[in-house]
């Protein structure tokens, strides 16, 4: 891989990067309010199933890494 190819590759990565702490970000910006009740239920949640839903989003942003750069 070349010195331009990774400068690309890390400008790249750092926008993806960027994007999803905007996406994480928006709801406690918008409704900070409405998000406190939720985290005290993500908290009594099982570990197990916050597990399942994490390994669940995990596969479908691969999918649609996969998808996307396809």
């Amino acid at each position: 891989m070349d010195r331009r190819t990774r400068e690309t590759a890390v400008r790249y990565f750092l926008c993806v990067i960027g994007m999803v702490m905007i996406v994480e970000g928006l709801p406690y910006f918008a409704f900070p309010d409405r998000m406190k009740p939720w985290l005290q239920k993500l908290i009594e949640t099982p570990d197990r199933s916050l597990r399942r839903l994490g390994l669940g989003l995990m596969v479908g942003g691969l999918v649609l890494v996969y998808f996307g750069r396809g």
